[in-house]
């Protein structure tokens, strides 16, 4: 079963310094937290800000290359975890049909907010997850904290992402 997700923003690992994309279901139920890549997260970022470049970047691209081609995202879906890697795919509604390309959820987030187009997470990756979470060589009094911070995000917790 599909989960529709949103969202929620970008923080970055106290740990690793990485940045982690928080995606939260519309019933503020279940939050997934994924770790992305610096540049994947700074094109989040620009446009959770409404930042508005003179060029666009790669996302930005893929996004005007879709419309002139009169291809529309349907939506974008995180399908599963493995090996502490998220897969993704984004389906497409072109003049040939409806298909599915294979992504990073990283991209294919950046590319559903610019397309204002819906995102899902299968809830065998939110299960994976949590279960990832458990299995974990964290400490219970980290994986209590980061709950803790997880549970508890609110909109105004989240600052501008340094680029």
């Amino acid at each position: 079963m599909l989960v529709e997700m949103k969202v929620a923003g970008i923080m970055l690992d106290p740990v690793s310094n990485m940045p982690i994309i928080i995606l939260r279901d519309l019933a503020e139920k279940d939050t997934l937290p994924i770790w992305i890549g610096v540049v994947e997260a700074s094109s989040i970022a620009m446009q959770l800000e409404k930042i508005k470049i003179p060029r666009p970047l790669t996302h930005d691209l893929l996004k005007n290359i879709l419309e002139q081609l009169q291809v529309s995202v349907l939506k974008i879906e995180v399908t599963d975890l493995r090996d502490n890697t998220f897969f993704a795919l984004i389906h497409l509604e072109t003049p040939a049909g409806v298909m599915a390309i294979d992504s990073r959820p990283s991209d294919a987030i950046a590319l559903a907010l610019r397309t204002e187009s819906p995102i899902f997470v299968d809830d065998k990756v939110l299960e994976k997850s949590r279960r990832m979470e458990k299995e974990s060589g964290f400490s219970s009094e980290n994986k209590d904290k980061w709950r803790e911070i997880l549970e508890n995000l609110r909109p105004e917790d989240f600052g501008k992402y340094k680029q």
